[in-house]
């Protein structure tokens, strides 16, 4: 399967190309450019995408498509059920996404982020149709979907889509046997039918990546030679069946990292393992919210509040109980955004994130510190 999708493929590293660099606000193109040179002359050809990532598409389409052939690269972009809300807006969709990208064919076309809700609206405006009638006419070459359910929800899915060629979960070693996420039984109905498994947050949106936290100074101790971030990339690519591994890299010293680690990608060792064990432990133990910046609220936000940014600076706040600097910050952003106090409850945000985190909540305690 791995050798049909890949041809000319060498590892497993993905190019997630969501969080693009940016200076004052505008895509920082020269960066970008060098970031996909760098991946593509190591070896690695996967790019992942979606029309809602902001200027993502544009970017591929202008910094990967024309300056490479077509058989050395491979992108997966997605249909959004949450832009759905008659059947001709699928095509309208895909069409958009293939003028973005400057692609005659899509390589992966995507059902994106399905849960209990996305599902029904798949079934209810026939997006499954719409896919496998996309591959017959050879406008995309594979088709599968991104998941956000339970592994019992995934059961279903595949039972009642063998077409699925590639599945897109979300598995890190602090939510393998997390009870909400429950990356492991996932992982393992994937492979109970035999579908490849493409890997996103392994790094959990960068929070087992960091450096400065006390996990990351952890590992970092244990051994100073490596990147935190290589233990996550590690930990998943030791597994069978999968695929690709994204990730969501958004400055070039990323890109040159995350390709040493995969140039020479090995096995955790049993002590290393134990290792990791510790980390996890030490990040439970501090009490933070699970967002991983993927910024699926924004858009659904009536009040125009930056939810992924506000929660960072809560995180923050949680780790190194700096209430000053929260308030510094917080006026700093009221000067161009609302605030978390402008919030109306009306649960918009809470129905499209994948980590199912009560936000309102967080607005309310938020407001407190704010004027605390």
């Amino acid at each position: 399967m791995t050798e049909q999708f890949f041809g000319k493929y060498t590892g497993k590293l993905g190019y997630g190309n969501m969080r693009l660099p940016r200076i004052d606000g505008k895509l920082d193109y020269d960066t970008i450019y060098k970031m996909i040179d760098t991946f593509m002359e190591a070896g690695y050809s996967y790019f992942d995408t979606c029309h809602i990532y902001e200027a993502s598409e544009k970017a591929l389409g202008e910094t990967l498509v024309p300056r490479y052939p077509r058989d050395q690269y491979q992108i997966n972009t997605k249909l959004s059920m949450l832009l759905v809300k008659k059947p001709e807006d699928m095509q309208a969709q895909f069409d958009l996404s293939r003028r973005h990208l400057g692609l005659d064919y899509i390589d992966f076309y995507f059902l994106h982020s399905l849960d209990v809700g996305y599902l029904k609206d798949a079934d209810t405006y026939g997006a499954w149709d719409f896919l496998r009638d996309l591959k017959e006419k050879g406008d995309v070459k594979h088709i599968g979907f991104s998941f956000h359910g339970n592994p019992d929800m995934l059961e279903d899915t595949l039972i009642k889509h063998p077409e699925t060629e590639l599945v897109l979960l979300q598995m890190n070693y602090l939510d393998w046997d997390d009870p909400k996420v429950q990356s492991r039984r996932l992982y393992e109905t994937a492979r109970k039918f035999n579908v490849p498994i493409s890997v996103m947050e392994p790094c959990k949106g960068g929070w087992i990546a960091s450096e400065e936290s006390e996990a990351g100074k952890f590992l970092k101790a244990a051994n100073p030679d490596v990147s935190v971030a290589s233990w996550a990339f590690r930990f998943i690519g030791e597994l069978e069946g999968i695929h690709s591994i994204l990730s969501g890299m958004g400055a070039l010293s990323e890109v040159e990292d995350n390709v040493k680690t995969f140039n020479d990608l090995k096995p955790l060792s049993e002590e290393e393992h134990e290792l990791i064990k510790r980390a996890t432990e030490i990040i439970r133990a501090i009490p933070s919210i699970p967002c991983t910046d993927c910024c699926y609220c924004l858009k659904q936000c009536p009040k125009g509040i930056v939810i992924p940014e506000r929660l960072r600076t809560y995180n923050n706040y949680l780790n190194y109980k700096d209430l000053g600097s929260l308030q510094h910050h917080f006026y700093m952003m009221s000067l161009v955004a609302p605030n978390p106090h402008d919030c109306s409850k009306c649960g918009a945000c809470e129905k499209v994130c994948p980590q199912h985190i009560a936000i309102s909540d967080y607005m309310v305690e938020l407001s407190k510190l704010q004027q605390a």
